[in-house]
């Protein structure tokens, strides 16, 4: 048989020998990018880019925990009056600012958003910092009532020169806690207790206390009804 034609060897040619690997990585990475793609936006949707974790926002007034809570330790009900009662713990009323600042600091420059909204009846429009999605349902009352503190949802306050949102506050976050209460309940002595840490038989305090509160099972804890309504 005689040499094949130049047109036919040149078909012949036309894939080299590691085209057939070429061809397996690009099936491989096209049925990957899919689960890597879906991966990838789960972990940057969990992660402080998404969850504004740690982010400290501007302010009308650069308020300080650090100084009111930590320095001159102002409790946490003075200024947040309906956290024991209501859904939201509040912000307080220019009054509220203005019963020290009227005789301390009075004429301090950063202080002039204050006065100006004492005198013309304007509250200060403060940036809120802990921010859930509306769908969510979140009751402060029900939470301090049953023995979780203030630094467990918003850390160390009393060492924040500017509020910052220290848990991520996710989904998987709250069910976390709603599984397993029992190493987050305290006595409701120690709620506002801002230096609180969990002692060596938290497991076992946990769960009296879970008992006494009358909290419900983990199981009912979970379900979308608690904070989805």
């Amino acid at each position: 048989m005689g040499p094949l034609p130049q047109t036919v060897r040149l078909i012949v040619q036309i894939f080299r020998p590691g085209a057939d690997t070429i061809a397996r990585l690009l099936m491989v990475s096209v049925a990957a990018f899919p689960v890597l793609a879906v991966g990838l936006t789960y972990r940057l949707w969990a992660s402080p880019y998404a969850t504004q974790q740690n982010v400290v926002r501007e302010q009308p007034v650069p308020f300080s925990h650090q100084h009111h809570v930590g320095g001159l330790g102002i409790a946490c009900r003075y200024c947040h009056t309906s956290v024991e009662t209501a859904r939201f713990a509040g912000l307080p009323p220019t009054h509220t600012c203005m019963s020290c600042h009227s005789q301390i600091w009075t004429n301090a420059e950063m202080l002039a958003p204050v006065r100006g909204s004492l005198a013309t009846n304007t509250p200060i429009h403060w940036r809120r910092v802990h921010t859930l999605p509306d769908y969510v349902y979140f009751d402060h009352s029900v939470h301090i009532a049953k023995g979780v503190g203030c630094s467990t949802c918003h850390g160390a306050v009393q060492s924040m020169p500017l509020m910052r949102q220290a848990a991520p506050l996710t989904m998987s976050w709250c069910l976390d806690c709603h599984r397993n209460p029992e190493r987050n309940l305290r006595s409701r002595e120690e709620v506002y207790d801002m230096t609180w840490t969990p002692p060596p038989d938290q497991e076992t305090r946990g769960k009296v206390l879970k008992a006494q509160y009358h909290i419900q099972s983990a199981d009912r804890l979970s379900e979308c009804s608690i904070c989805h309504r």
